[in-house]
């Protein structure tokens, strides 16, 4: 860069050898150091820049570079740091690369009626020297298309990016034995709606995708020029680890006496815990098999989705993951229950609600708003899952079995559950009758008429103290709360005799009471 003051490598360079270090940007409200301790990197204003003194960094960025265009001894230019792609790997598992090597034609394309060629399934792994290809003759040594002559395929294999580069032209079209897409197939399914990955693929294998899609859009074999819609770059699952930060080896819990005081078997000293992305060498991996044979898939399922958003790192616990085991026991208690008080689903709704009948009504219907937004906008999963503890809990406490309001309510509450988990509410759904998967059946909409509430609940507080809460209509105005609340037993506890100086309402939430001293 050639910014001593400005850049760290530079920084450190003119350090190593004495160079001198002028200060061209300072801090908008600062002065030039009379020595710096590091370069300063961040924006500020110009010094010792002539004509361009004063100015803030961004602004004289633009200026010189119109400044050195019009002398001619400068112009803006994008630089790219990618670079030709050495796609070539040393590796059995891996796509052959379709040449043939002949000492007289050169490098020949494999004939295309000898497509695809094959990976030999006889090999021997010793991890010692090249490609196990290279040793393999009976594969390697081929003769020449073109002349004859005696001639070696190519024994490296692609970079297994090549294939996640446009996987997903072959997943519209998967059975094709002909060619590796039908257009047909691609104008129907693609671009990909929503893609899910993780962020060690953030960045090379999506770039490749997006060029993969416009080379074979140049080329009129698809119609997209995008391959993705829209990204979310999920979280990692980070695993429980224990360290001795004095030597930062970490430890196999197996071998550690006390999990809660966690010393160092081998010197005694105190380890440090702390939550890492999961790995071999830190032994803190969690074996999905073993969680599915305690738990089911549903509780490893509900517990990821649960316990962070997509986007965020969430922290394994087995504690949390207990906790969803009992929830979906609570569901599987719900149905039980249901059936054994003669529920059926699609019980017909009564034609007058009452109180307890309105209020698990709401409860149901909140649960679809709430989840379909969450599911339809920015995928908060974790919250989704709070709704549907919310529904369990409220149908827990209805004292309507036999409603045709409480059927509704299971049935919601399974189709809800049924993309968090599909095992047990498939299971469920059979038991109750349920006609067809419960996966093909439509996504419930949210009644509006149902999410109006008659009553709600304001917490009453005096001189900030929260005293209690009431329950009033919902279209109640402040001037109505306020009579309800003094008429009440709490207003009359800690209102009776005393002199209002102010009442502070926010509507549908509370209402504070300021006294006189």
């Amino acid at each position: 860069m050639g910014v001593p003051a400005h850049d760290e490598r530079d920084f450190q360079f003119a350090k190593a050898h004495r160079l001198p270090v002028r200060q061209v940007i300072i801090p908008p409200d600062g002065k030039a150091s009379v020595r710096l301790k590091a370069a300063y990197t961040e924006p500020g204003k110009l010094i010792n820049s002539g004509q361009f003194d004063g100015m803030d960094s961004a602004t004289a960025k633009v200026a010189i570079t119109e400044y050195a265009t019009s002398q001619g001894w400068g112009r803006e230019q994008v630089q790219y740091r990618l670079r030709d792609w050495l796609i070539s790997r040393q590796r059995y598992w891996g796509v052959p690369i379709p040449i043939i090597h002949c000492p007289h034609c050169g490098a020949v394309p494999v004939p295309r009626s000898e497509l695809p060629v094959l990976l030999p399934e006889e090999v021997e792994f010793s991890g010692r020297g090249p490609s196990p290809l290279a040793k393999l003759a009976a594969w390697r040594d081929v003769p020449c298309p073109k002349c004859g002559a005696p001639a070696q395929r190519e024994t490296d294999t692609m970079d297994t990016f090549i294939d996640s580069s446009w996987y997903y032209f072959r997943y519209a079209d998967a059975r094709n034995s002909e060619a590796p897409f039908d257009p047909a197939a691609i104008q129907d399914w693609l671009p990909v709606d929503q893609y899910v990955g993780g962020i060690e693929h953030a960045i090379l294998h999506l770039l490749y995708s997006r060029f993969f899609t416009k080379v074979l859009r140049d080329r009129q074999l698809v119609h997209v020029s995008e391959p993705f819609q829209r990204l979310l770059t999920q979280g990692m699952v980070q695993g429980r680890t224990y360290k001795n930060p004095r030597t930062g080896k970490y430890v196999i819990p197996s071998q550690i006496a006390d999990l809660n005081s966690p010393t160092d078997p081998e010197t005694g000293e105190p380890l440090e815990v702390v939550y890492e992305k999961m790995s071999k060498s830190k032994y803190n991996g969690v074996a999905p098999g073993d969680v599915i044979q305690q738990y089911g898939a549903d509780t490893a399922r509900m517990f990821i989705l649960f316990k962070a958003p997509p986007e965020k790192d969430l922290e394994w616990d087995d504690a949390d993951v207990e906790g969803q085991f009992r929830f979906l026991n609570r569901v599987w208690r719900l149905v039980q229950t249901f059936k054994a008080n003669g529920g059926q689903l699609h019980q017909p709704l009564p034609t007058t609600l009452s109180k307890a009948e309105k209020d698990l009504r709401r409860a149901i219907h909140t649960a679809i708003k709430e989840i379909s937004d969450d599911l339809e906008g920015d995928y908060q999963l974790n919250t989704a899952v709070a709704e549907l503890m919310k529904l369990s809990n409220a149908l827990s406490s209805a004292d309507c079995y036999t409603s045709g309001v409480y059927s509704e309510g299971i049935q919601t509450l399974l189709t809800l559950l049924a993309p968090f988990a599909p095992h047990i509410s498939e299971e469920l759904w059979q038991q109750l009758g349920g006609s067809d998967s419960i996966h093909r059946q439509p996504w419930p909409k949210a009644d509006p008429a149902a999410l109006v509430a008659e009553e709600i609940t304001v917490v009453i507080q005096v001189m900030g103290k929260t005293r209690g809460a009431i329950q009033v209509p919902a279209t109640a105005s402040q001037q109505e709360v306020e009579q309800v609340v003094q008429a009440s037993e709490l207003g009359q506890r800690y209102l009776a005799g005393k002199q209002i100086k102010r009442v502070i309402y926010v509507p549908s939430k509370l209402i504070n009471f300021v006294l006189e001293a």
